[in-house]
């Protein structure tokens, strides 16, 4: 496969390893709820397709079904303690920051398109500085809808300026996987992040286990196997 026009990336279970920090804020907005806190496997599992969705599923889970009036506050309860929340609390995976800079150093326009809500998408790149490596950046709060919508990964590859189809797509979930299929771009799946199945579910995509073979792999315009 010849190098890509340019590589847009996800974010939550991707770049960063955000789980621990939605859990925590999960579980200060359970306890004014006087419910138990979400585990990890839980908070993993619910994580990839939206604020909202992640929202309605942990209500789900502790048994909680307010009137719509009341669901409504409380989403925004829950919408501002994910607003606050510091953008450092959310680690990069190892050698994703030296592969952004890699990538965008030689000169590989980079996007990002999360279903994460705006607020915390920006706290997290301006925390660890990339929020100048992204010429894309599209969030969950960008056009309205989410991933596996294609449309929030078509309009991340035309604020960069490429055809849809030139572009890799490197995400860590089942959600990933479908967007780019939906878009009809190349997928690379991040083996470290919150897909519920094994990598035999992920059919056609490039597997990815080590940032800097896949940062010196781009740039070779190599694209085949794993790395």
């Amino acid at each position: 496969m010849m190098r890509p026009a340019a590589v847009v990336f996800d974010l939550d279970g991707t770049l960063v390893d955000s789980a621990p920090a939605i859990r925590d804020i999960a579980g200060r907005f359970l306890a004014g709820l006087g419910a138990a806190p979400l585990d990890e496997a839980e908070t993993r599992a619910f994580i990839g397709q939206g604020a909202r969705r992640f929202f309605d599923r942990m209500l789900a889970a502790r048994g909680l079904s307010p009137q719509p009036q009341r669901r409504a506050a409380l989403f925004a309860r829950y919408l501002a303690l994910y607003a606050e929340a510091p953008g450092a609390a959310n680690p990069p995976y190892p050698g994703a920051d030296a592969m952004l800079r890699r990538l965008a150093a030689a000169g590989i326009p980079l996007g990002l398109c999360t279903n994460k809500p705006a607020a915390p998408t920006r706290a997290v790149l301006a925390a660890h500085g990339w929020d100048r490596l992204f010429g894309a950046v599209v969030d969950g709060d960008s056009l309205g809808l989410h991933k596996p919508d294609p449309r929030p990964l078509a309009l991340a590859a035309e604020r960069l300026g490429v055809p849809a189809g030139a572009i890799l797509y490197v995400g860590d979930s089942e959600t990933d996987r479908d967007t780019a299929h939906a878009l009809g771009c190349p997928f690379a799946l991040w083996l470290h992040g919150y897909r519920r199945a094994g990598p035999e579910a992920f059919a056609g995509a490039r597997l990815i286990a080590d940032y800097a073979a896949l940062a010196a792999l781009v740039l070779a315009g190599d694209q085949s196997g794993d790395c």
